[in-house]
């Protein structure tokens, strides 16, 4: 395939997703979107359009990495598989009389292009090492993100009564209802940075409360799974995303996408 032809196959890929999305949403159906958010879980590294481009051409995809990636884990792409189409960033490296006339970034980006990436069931080899098992104990995660908030410089408060709530976000002050269960008071923390992250910034301003708390309860859903809790389903009532645009829903999934995967790269253990 050409790299003109690949460039286009992504694009269609890409429209075909968010179309069918979009019209499952629009018959309230959700079942789709539980299956990308659930995604992020897995793929938090990966930007929306290209967990999308994986979960479309391959629904069961469970970890995946590139050729070469997996040769340096000890497995080997088995003869004969197709590999997964995602966009990769293409960038140039600065020489060195560049950065020392004081250009210290050591990377230029140039442009995108096609890549292929294997999942797991693609590939033969060397085992993989097993995840610790978690199951609705957040174990030391919830100091982890507690160190997080307050490096953030977000003031974390565990008052009585919050006339009935579990968590609420202020703006630079989170408070979480005191006895909460430990994965509960883990997936409250989340939700309520996720609201810090996303709703107190003032780049998406009109955002309703139906919308706000959506996102912030996708975020919590994808850091749960990630760390291994049980979290049931996914949200579904992502309908308000829509309001008849694709490029709003997709803007507001890559926005808790990126909101979930700097809270996940933040709590993981050293070395993980």
């Amino acid at each position: 395939m050409k790299t003109t032809s690949k460039t286009e196959h992504i694009k269609q890929l890409i429209n075909q997703g968010l179309a069918s999305l979009t019209q499952d949403l629009e018959k309230g159906k959700s079942h789709q979107l539980n299956a990308y958010i659930a995604a992020m879980a897995r793929f938090h590294r990966y930007s929306f359009r290209n967990i999308m481009l994986i979960t479309r051409q391959r629904p069961g995809a469970a970890q995946v990495a590139g050729f070469r990636a997996w040769k340096k884990l000890g497995r080997y792409v088995k003869p004969g598989e197709t590999g997964i189409v995602i966009i990769a960033p293409v960038a140039m490296r600065k020489r060195a009389a560049q950065l020392a006339a004081g250009d210290d970034e050591e990377e230029r980006l140039l442009g995108f292009k096609a890549a292929h990436v294997f999942d797991v069931t693609q590939t033969e080899g060397d085992p993989l090492p097993e995840p610790a098992a978690v199951t609705g104990d957040p174990r030391d995660y919830t100091l982890r993100l507690k160190d997080y908030i307050k490096a953030q410089d977000i003031a974390l408060e565990y008052p009585n009564d919050l006339a009935g709530a579990e968590g609420a976000s202020h703006g630079g002050r989170i408070a979480i209802r005191k006895g909460l269960a430990p994965a509960a008071e883990f997936a409250v923390l989340v939700h309520e940075l996720a609201h810090e992250m996303l709703h107190w910034t003032g780049e998406r301003p009109g955002l309703s409360k139906a919308v706000q708390e959506t996102e912030a309860e996708a975020a919590a859903f994808i850091v749960s799974s990630a760390i291994g809790l049980e979290t049931g389903t996914a949200s579904s009532d992502y309908i308000q995303l829509y309001n008849g645009s694709p490029d709003i829903l997709e803007t507001s999934l890559d926005a808790v996408r990126k909101a979930a995967s700097q809270i996940i790269a933040a709590i993981q253990p050293s070395g993980a």
